[in-house]
């Protein structure tokens, strides 16, 4: 399955959103949302300005000062929901603390959704583009399950920017282990969001295929589930979800402990204790690398059974730039061989975006 995902996504979008690394998959699949039909995507700049200055000047805040204020924020380059989340921060105080202390990473993560984005009498536009905002802020500061609370009291047809919104909710489902759900909101970053960003797309990919090598209980599980503890205990949650967290995996790691042990017992009565052949541990016989490849070097090619090789995807990533076009063709074609449509094109357009950038 996939290998080196998660450091190869940190090349690919820097901070926090996907450097967890916790992901295990969840007990049920619940009901999906339904689809849109590749039918969401942001909204014209002029649309939501619009309507951003009719929510401003609903609250009252129609005075010059606060209006010159609004035409600043969006004469400037920020991206789309900045500027309706910074026109909230001007119209309501309230709207503005929650935001700024949601961003604050010495702020104390919160442990309920305010009632700004819960309460349904409030406008739509606010509650939904509000939510976006806090789960996002909450998300790059690790703080997953009010993130996903967040996001999950909203709906991404609801925001300014739902690609933010589904790929913002796969990273927190993600790094909380829930399989199912992750894979849900991938689904919906590529195939509903017809303007997601290429950054996004391939990310979600990556985490598609490393939540296919999951498997239940595994050490890779253990690692993962005491990412979640340290994430938690980072945050000051030492309570009492966290302790019962932590007593599952002393369990489970006791239980793989005593089973490579008695491994490790019935390989040293057939053989001595010496590594099979007598190789070196780690490496098998006839394995080795030979020596680096050259710069312009083509990588080996991927199994090709719709499985990706984050290994491969990197090398390919590193020498793109220097690659003649015949071998950029043949690299797509063994690196997206036998792979779903919704990934192959991510990828593919992951590598047109290296191209345009020189290979950067």
């Amino acid at each position: 399955m996939i290998r080196h995902c998660l450091s190869f996504s940190t090349l690919l979008l820097t901070g926090a959103l996907v450097s967890s690394g916790t992901l295990h998959a969840a007990d049920a699949k619940p009901t999906k949302e339904t689809s849109s039909f590749s039918l969401l995507r942001a909204p014209a700049p002029e649309t939501a300005r619009a309507q951003a200055l009719d929510w401003l000047k609903s609250v009252g805040k129609s005075d010059d000062a606060t209006l010159k204020s609004f035409e600043k924020l969006w004469a400037s380059q920020r991206p789309l929901l900045d500027k309706v989340s910074g026109t909230f921060a001007l119209g309501d105080p309230a709207a503005a603390q929650l935001l700024r202390e949601a961003r604050d990473p010495e702020a104390a993560a919160p442990t309920n959704v305010p009632n700004l984005i819960k309460d349904t009498k409030l406008p739509l536009f606010f509650r939904a583009n509000l939510g976006l905002a806090y789960g996002k802020a909450l998300s790059s500061r690790k703080v997953f399950d009010e993130a996903l609370e967040a996001l999950k009291s909203i709906k991404g047809e609801d925001v300014v920017d739902p690609a933010s919104y589904f790929f913002h909710r796969a990273v927190a489902e993600h790094a909380l282990m829930m399989r199912n759900e992750a894979d849900d909101s991938i689904d919906r970053l590529l195939l509903d969001v017809v303007d997601s960003p290429v950054r996004y797309r391939m990310v979600g990919v990556l985490m598609h295929y490393d939540m296919a090598d999951w498997q239940e209980k595994d050490l890779g599980w253990i690692s993962r589930k005491m990412g979640v503890i340290k994430d938690r205990l980072d945050l000051s949650r030492g309570g009492p979800k966290t302790q019962a967290m932590q007593r599952e995996v002393l369990v489970k790691l006791d239980e793989k402990i005593k089973e490579l042990e008695n491994k490790a017992n019935g390989s040293s009565s057939a053989n001595g204790g010496s590594c099979p052949s007598g190789g070196s541990p780690g490496l098998p016989s006839g394995n080795r690398p030979s020596g680096p490849a050259g710069d312009s070097a083509l990588p080996s090619a991927p199994p090709g059974k719709g499985e990706i090789d984050m290994k491969k995807v990197k090398e390919y990533a590193e020498v793109w730039g220097k690659l003649p076009e015949r071998e950029r063709a043949k690299a797509m074609t063994q690196l997206t061989r036998g792979m779903p449509a919704k990934y192959r094109d991510a990828i593919e357009a992951y590598f047109k975006q290296m191209e345009k950038s020189g290979g950067k």
